[in-house]
């Protein structure tokens, strides 16, 4: 069965002057087509390949790049061998541009462009190609490929990396030494022709430098060129293309070069002698004058150090340098005197500090001057025979006693008295004085090391003749301990001990401090005042560490008996004279538990609620259940008694029972009542502390006598205000208001109508309806009960 091979035919025209150039893949025969070129593309069998009319495979060609004409550049032509002419096959194109930037005639065949073609911007277009039966859709050829190349022009110009290059190089450099490199891209292909191919040259800048043609390298051309004759340099650089040739597109660009120093240029003094004048009372340090050498170059390279060489002032004067200015600043080293010599001639050298060795040929990097130093006269203030005094004083000596003497002389040749004073600025308390005469200091106030360690003052002493003329010196004076303090306390000792306490139990460790300073250490001895050595319920033990313990003397101590000691202590120091002062310790009676935790130092018993269990919930319950029953036993009695009188003693307590409604304003409210007549005067006691104030002293209570009956309910709180009274642990003393006792009895008597009945005789209480819906209780309830007594 004989197969039907079908070729595809693409024919590519090119016509001058836009050549169409292509290359081959396969071999190539004899001879190539000058207008036509074939790009056989073959089909699935191998055999296609031996077909002699397909020995020329092209599948690449060339398209010149800014096509010019103003009709739409030819491409090629699609042929196939399957087409009759009739119409019936349609060429397709696809791939890179296709139908936007190359175009094709579905009917001819024929490939053309649309735009101008910028190889710099695409160099490759790769498509496909495609026959295909108009009706059916059917490709009767297989898809081919084939690539478009842009083929180049020069048309862009050399472009440097840079428009500005900026470069330095040391000044003195030899010919030849390297400067700077400039590079040039031209945007050409570079595999084609000379399009891309730069050479550089200069245009500017000749004949201090030169520039490499092919690399770019700019190097120096000239010898010794001196930074201090010219500095800028402007070298103007051009790249050119087609290797340099006619017709060639050319860029520039600008190199500014910098000479930079080197110290080739040694210092030099303008002048060869200097003269300056310095009074003789210049103070140490201070400038003199200035000199300076000149140097032509600059930063570190005219850097100079200067130094006095010789001279009678060699040790009298000293020289530094200026580094912003690069001057020589000369300075009093020594005080000066012109008396003693009025000229100093010096020599003074500068030199620089960084010296380049290529260079010392030029002759020594350094420069020497003459100056000379006329010392004047001039009217000195005294003088003090030490820079400072430093003075000691005991703190109790009298008044007028002299401490020590300062001394001081006018310089100057004639000797003129000095008056001395205490400048009152440093002493505002007067506590010093002084003889203007002798310079003897002596105190006017009394001394207290402990309120001033150290007095500073200053002394001025001025020349009589002319008190213009005038100095200071500080004076330092030193105040001497003496023991004039007696130790104390360290702290403010309140302690506590447990009511379950033991005997011999230490409750609280004591130690003193003494304001006085002691040169072999504090020692403190205590012990206990006369009065409480042997009655108190305490006892003290000296620890001979200026520590001391408190202990218990008995077992057992009863908050209610006594709620709160005061136990005085004696702290004596061992310095002399002795002193001694007396300290009280509060000790307050407290309930503990059985580790000794305090609980409570109130004298009422202490009740912690730790919860409650089901039995004691129980009992309460119990108790409420009796008290109701009783309430009610007590009304159904009251209902049977027929006109009894309510209360038959007047010595029941309840007589004692009057309802206050009226809550007052308070302890700032005096206007209100006097609430002295609530009092019970016999309850009044003179000696007890007020509790809306806070007592300034806290003393040794006064114990209370017995009541003289326990039972009675006043005597049971009248003790209790006093032990709350007395007792510096209770609450705020404006938190307690109570009303001790109601009294005897008012002038009125008893408004109550509990006594208004006392007889069996009837009473009528039909008045009560008429006193308004408040007493209509009590109207029903003695109402009833007469009711009840008449049937």
């Amino acid at each position: 069965m004989m197969r039907t091979y079908h070729c595809f035919w693409l024919l590519f025209w090119a016509s001058q002057p836009h050549q169409s150039f292509l290359t081959p893949l396969s071999k190539r025969t004899s001879g190539f087509p000058e207008k036509e070129k074939v790009l056989i593309l073959s089909g699935n069998s191998r055999q296609d390949l031996h077909r002699s009319k397909r020995s020329w495979m092209w599948n690449q060609f060339f398209l010149l790049e800014e096509y010019t004409g103003t009709d739409y550049q030819y491409v090629g032509k699609l042929h196939s061998d399957q087409d009759k002419g009739d119409g019936s096959l349609k060429y397709i194109l696809s791939g890179d541009g296709a139908g936007d930037l190359f175009i094709i005639n579905e009917n001819t065949g024929d490939i053309q462009a649309t735009k101008r073609l910028d190889r710099e911007e695409k160099p490759v277009y790769i498509l496909r190609a495609q026959a295909v039966n108009r009706k059916t859709g059917r490709p009767v050829e297989p898809e081919s490929e084939f690539i478009i190349k842009i083929h180049d022009i020069n048309d862009n110009e050399p472009m440097f990396t840079k428009d500005v290059y900026n470069a330095s190089i040391p000044e003195m450099s030899d010919v030849g030494t390297f400067v700077v490199q400039v590079t040039a891209t031209d945007a050409d292909d570079p595999t084609y022709g000379n399009s891309a191919k730069v050479v550089y040259s200069i245009l500017q800048g000749q004949p201090y430098f030169s520039v490499e043609s092919e690399t770019g390298i700019i190097k120096t051309a000239l010898l010794n060129m001196d930074r201090e004759n010219r500095e800028q340099y402007q070298v103007v650089i051009q790249a050119k293309d087609m290797g340099g040739q006619m017709g060639g597109l050319s860029g520039t660009t600008t190199v500014n070069i910098t000479l930079t120093d080197v110290n080739d240029n040694p210092p030099r003094f303008p002048q060869s002698t200097y003269q300056f004048r310095a009074p003789e009372s210049m103070p140490l340090d201070s400038p003199v004058g200035r000199i300076k050498a000149n140097d032509a170059d600059m930063d570190e390279n005219a850097e100079i150090e200067y130094s006095i060489t010789e001279g009678d002032g060699y040790d009298m004067f000293g020289i530094t340098t200026d580094k912003d200015t690069q001057e020589g600043i000369i300075t009093v080293k020594k005080a000066l005197d012109f008396e003693n010599k009025n000229l100093y001639i010096l020599k003074v050298e500068a030199a620089n500090t960084h010296v380049d060795p290529r260079f010392l040929y030029l002759g020594p990097f350094k420069d020497s001057a003459t100056v000379r130093i006329q010392v004047e006269d001039v009217d000195e203030p005294p003088v003090f025979s030490r820079p400072a005094y430093i003075m000691e004083v005991k703190e109790d000596v009298p008044i007028n006693s002299v401490i020590g003497t300062v001394t001081a002389q006018d310089p100057d040749a004639p000797r003129n008295p000095v008056k001395y004073s205490v400048d009152r600025h440093t002493d505002m308390d007067r506590v010093f004085n002084i003889n203007s005469g002798n310079g003897s200091i002596f105190t006017s106030k009394p001394l207290d090391r402990e309120t001033l360690l150290w007095h500073n003052i200053t002394v001025i002493a001025a020349e009589i003749n002319n008190p213009k003329q005038s100095s200071r010196v500080p004076v330092f004076i030193k105040v001497l301990d003496v023991n004039d303090n007696a130790p104390e306390f360290a702290m403010f000792y309140e302690t506590f001990v447990c009511e379950n306490a033991k005997a011999e139990q230490l409750i609280q460790t004591l130690s003193a401090v003494d304001k006085d300073d002691s040169y072999n250490g504090h020692q403190f001895s205590f012990s206990l005042a006369p009065e409480a050595a042997s009655s108190s319920n305490f006892t003290l033990q000296d620890n001979r560490d200026n520590t001391a313990g408190i202990f218990t003397r008995k077992t057992r101590y009863n908050r209610h008996e006594a709620s709160t000691y005061f136990l005085p202590v004696v702290i004596s120091d061992n310095d002399y004279p002795i002193q001694s002062s007396t300290e009280t310790v509060t000790i307050r009676v407290c309930a503990c538990d059985h580790r000794g935790k305090m609980l409570s130092c109130n004298a009422e018993a202490l009740v912690h609620p730790t919860g409650l269990s089901t039995g004691a919930l129980i009992a309460i319950l119990l108790c409420i259940i009796i008290l109701l029953v009783t309430v009610v036993l007590f009304a159904a009695l009251r209902r049977q008694r027929k006109k009894e009188p309510l209360i038959i003693s007047k010595e029941d307590i309840r007589d004692n029972i009057v309802s206050y409604n009226d809550e007052g304003g308070g302890e700032e409210d005096t206007q209100a009542f006097d609430i002295g007549t609530l009092r019970n005067p016999e309850a009044i006691d003179d000696n007890k502390l007020r509790r809306d104030i806070v007592p300034e002293t806290l003393f040794i209570p006064r114990r209370t006598a017995t009541a003289r009956d326990n039972t009675d309910v006043r005597d049971f709180i009248n003790q209790r205000l006093k032990e709350n009274d007395t007792d510096p642990t209770a609450p705020p003393y404006d938190s307690l208001a109570t009303y001790a006792y109601e009294g005897n009895g008012s002038v009125a008597e008893s408004l109550s109508s509990l006594e208004s009945v006392t007889t069996d005789g009837d009473q009528d209480y039909d008045y009560l309806s008429d006193w308004g819906p408040r007493f209509k209780k009590l109207a029903d309830m003695y109402g009833s009960m007469d009711s009840d007594k008449d049937s």
